[in-house]
């Protein structure tokens, strides 16, 4: 299962990955379906062709590693945003799915963005307008949206108090260890959330498209 969730994230076809490594499709076929074990010079081979190393197959993720305590979980925000986030889940080879909570401070608007995958999200505390295709949304404490990631999306705090977020995804936001780069700014668990200006008006229309990273 590692092999085609890595082989459909590159977008190869199975030819292209057995020309690649050297195996028949046929047999690289009931590789993935787990209806053939490969020897390790097989599966390295395997590992090489999809850019990967051979413990993205065989390394198991520490139970340790995927646990978070709120007292000790990394808050940080992208330079130049004023939206706070915690990191939730786990790398480990072959994970799919990204969590963070967003604390978003009032008057704060996103960019439209559309990209692959889905997403969810769960409004922990306050209240946002979500955009989705054009339909504007007010979501409260409690309520939750699955969607699409490739339907045109947006949301806004047009409040004047912070909302907190649950966002659930299958878009990687973040590499591991990012907030250690020059992009991200660690912040200290009492630091207080930066004031920003009201955008209401943002809020009452439609955000203007723009590709970009969320």
């Amino acid at each position: 299962m590692l092999i085609r969730a890595r082989r459909r994230q590159l977008g190869l076809t199975l030819q292209q990955l057995g020309d690649a490594a050297s195996l028949s499709v046929g047999y690289l076929s009931q590789v993935e379906r787990d209806n053939a074990t490969p020897t390790l010079g097989t599966l390295a081979g395997i590992a090489r062709a999809l850019g990967v190393g051979l413990d993205y197959f065989v390394a198991q993720p520490r139970a340790e590693d995927a646990l978070t305590r709120e007292e000790t979980r990394p808050r940080f925000s992208i330079a130049g945003s004023s939206v706070i986030y915690e990191r939730l889940g786990a790398e480990f080879p072959g994970n799919q799915l990204s969590s963070f909570i967003l604390t978003v401070p009032p008057g704060y608007a996103s960019e439209t963005v559309s990209h692959e995958g889905e997403e969810l999200i769960y409004i922990l505390d306050g209240s946002i307008t979500q955009y989705l295709d054009g339909e504007a949304m007010v979501m409260e404490a409690g309520d939750s949206l699955h969607y699409r990631g490739n339907v045109p999306h947006a949301w806004s705090n047009p409040n004047e108090t912070p909302a907190r977020i649950l966002w659930t995804g299958t878009l990687t936001l973040f590499k591991a260890g990012g907030q250690q780069s020059a992009r991200f700014e660690l912040v200290s668990p009492d630091k207080t959330i930066p004031d920003t200006k009201p955008v209401h008006s943002k809020a009452k229309s439609k955000p203007r498209s723009r590709k970009k990273e969320e």
